[in-house]
């Protein structure tokens, strides 16, 4: 049982996938979304290859609890995701995600160009181990 995270941006789609067990996130890679269907095609091609039996995106929620303009478009994406997959789409809040992993990524004295490159998929690694813990019984 794999559980896909999903960071979803305007320029890039971090992923992050679940062990077998389903106890931690592992930072998968990220997607460019440079040709149109192409990031969809990929991702139902990752879900296939893995297995995938939920997939958890981050939905940017505003600091008041709001739902703005990327939570929209997040919210719009996780419904066309639905109309192509059978398993479960759940979005889950990722204020602050983006932040902590850039926070742990200077931390580590990773270098800029590096941190551009892994930024995304850190950020859905969080998303997912963090609804993994709301919503796992161990």
């Amino acid at each position: 049982m794999r559980w896909m995270g999903l960071d979803y941006g305007d320029k890039t789609i971090g992923v992050a996938m679940s062990d077998e067990l389903g106890w931690t996130a592992q930072g998968l890679e990220v997607i460019r979304r440079e040709k149109p269907g192409a990031d969809m095609e990929r991702l139902l091609q990752l879900i296939s290859e893995y297995g995938v039996s939920q997939v958890i995106i981050g939905l940017p929620k505003n600091m008041n609890n709001t739902i703005g303009p990327r939570g929209e478009i997040a919210i719009a994406f996780s419904e066309e995701l639905k109309q192509k997959i059978s398993v479960p789409v759940h979005l889950w809040d990722e204020r602050l995600t983006t932040v902590a992993a850039t926070r742990t990524l200077l931390e580590a004295d990773v270098s800029r160009k590096k941190r551009k490159q892994v930024i995304d998929k850190m950020a859905a690694q969080l998303i997912l181990q963090g609804y993994m813990d709301a919503n796992m019984k161990r």
